[in-house]
């Protein structure tokens, strides 16, 4: 292992080993005298902050995601790991960045069973499931739960299926488990698990092709409002088999397209983008409907808008439905997970590019 790139980490997966594997930009808690750690005048001058469980870091230390794993594991014993949110997003899922829905940070959660004497603060929640040793691995220098474990305890452990669902489409993003591995898993390994009859029930309603959080929110909408099941990020090609643009979610046989506009949306040069592609779906006779970030709070002017999409669409004449049905021959479709896995580093770099943007 190269020194100069790897710093001190947690404990390996058993025992009190080496501790190598820790990126450095990450900085590891240390205890008052210990090696590095600070002195007593260091801790009372406000030089170092507490993590937790008298421990310390630098009190110029960034709080990024990283490092607020770095110090909640930094409090494990000799077993338990690292689950849930915190679990994907150190797995490398780019959408769980541990900020709650009023964008407080999410305490990271430490699956440790009952054998423990951890208790939980704003920093840190803690799990008393016993996990099994084969779901547990070591990952850059810490021990984090499976994606299939992790994704599967936020799923049970959220306060809505809306936000179940959403963690494991954010998973699925990038390809760390797939709907067909979580319903295996969920029969094998989770069958008396708290929380597991929500999962197993919402397994036929997960999508593998959401780019970002408020898509599956606007796609349980639109179903909830009576029409059927929208495709994910479908891009629309014109009759000729050039493509026009990818909405959000496609109801191809209607004709009607959602899109999600947040706050970066409403940027000059996004803004202008979007008004280009609405435009554009337009030309071709499909009618769209938008969802707000406003309308999260109260979803009855979205389902409005969607009906009168639909109404819209209806009294189109077939003749100005020039869209294609399908995918032309020369694009690589990459609906699934499975799909997305068989590409080439290459080929991930070119035909994923776009889901950059979202």
């Amino acid at each position: 292992m190269d020194e100069e790139r790897w710093v001190p980490g947690a404990w390996p997966l058993r025992g009190l080993g080496p501790r190598e594997g820790l990126l450095p930009d990450l900085v590891w808690p240390v205890r008052r005298h210990d090696a590095g750690g600070p002195t007593d005048w260091q801790t009372r001058s406000g030089a170092f902050r507490p993590v937790g469980g008298g421990l310390w870091v630098p009190s110029g230390v960034e709080q990024t995601v990283g490092q607020r794993i770095v110090e909640a594991v930094s409090r494990l014993p000799a077993h338990g790991a690292v689950t849930g949110w915190a679990a994907l997003g150190w797995l490398g899922a780019r959408w769980f960045e541990g900020i709650g829905p009023r964008m407080e940070p999410r305490p990271v959660t430490l699956a440790l069973g009952s054998r423990h004497t951890l208790r939980p603060d704003h920093h840190i929640e803690v799990s008393q499931e016993l996990v099994p040793a084969g779901a547990i691995r070591r990952v850059r220098g810490i021990r984090v739960t499976s994606p299939l474990w992790s994704v599967a305890f936020e799923m049970r452990k959220a306060r809505s299926d809306e936000e179940a669902v959403v963690a494991f489409e954010m998973a699925a993003y990038d390809d760390l488990v797939s709907v067909a591995e979580l319903a295996e898993y969920v029969d094998s390994a989770l069958w008396i698990r708290q929380g597991v009859a929500r999962v197993r029930e919402l397994l036929a309603n997960l999508e593998e092709n959401s780019w970002s959080p408020r898509e599956p929110v606007m796609r349980r909408t639109w179903q909830e409002s009576g029409f059927g099941r929208p495709l994910a990020n479908c891009p629309v090609f014109d009759l000729a088999g050039r493509f026009v643009g990818t909405p959000d979610l496609l109801d191809v046989q209607a004709g009607v397209y959602g899109m999600y506009d947040g706050g970066l949306h409403l940027a000059g040069a996004v803004r202008h983008v979007d008004v280009a592609k609405e435009a554009a779906y337009r030309a071709l006779g499909l009618e769209g409907a938008t969802m707000m970030a406003g309308d999260l709070a109260d979803r009855d002017p979205f389902r409005a808008r969607l009906g009168e999409a639909y109404a819209r669409a209806g009294r189109r004449p077939p003749e100005s439905r020039l869209w294609l049905p399908g995918l032309p021959d020369w694009w690589t479709p990459t609906f699934t997970v499975d799909q997305r896995r068989g590409l080439s580093v290459a080929e991930r770099s070119r035909v994923l590019r776009y889901r950059r943007a979202s």
